[in-house]
């Protein structure tokens, strides 16, 4: 049984989804495959607190610039 069965926000309907979330810090960012609750009638995402732990975690990497652990696939460009 999930831990909510309904949305907070607009009370549709939950469905367990692998989805994709980017997380940002020290100017990079990390994109990760985790499992969340999804709204199938707006969307809204909830995460288990284990995948919540992990998402702070990468951040607190990405800002100490600790990317060793990461793999890199590409590079990312600004223009003025």
């Amino acid at each position: 049984m999930l831990p909510i069965n309904k949305c907070l926000t607009c009370s549709g309907n939950l469905e367990e989804k692998e989805v994709t979330e980017m997380v940002q810090g020290g100017g990079n960012t990390v994109s990760l495959k985790v499992t969340a609750l999804v709204c199938q009638k707006c969307g809204e995402r909830y995460y288990h607190a284990d995948i919540i732990r992990k998402f702070e975690e990468i951040k607190a990497k990405l800002e100490r610039q600790e990317t060793e652990d990461f793999t890199l696939v590409g590079q990312s460009f600004t223009v003025n």
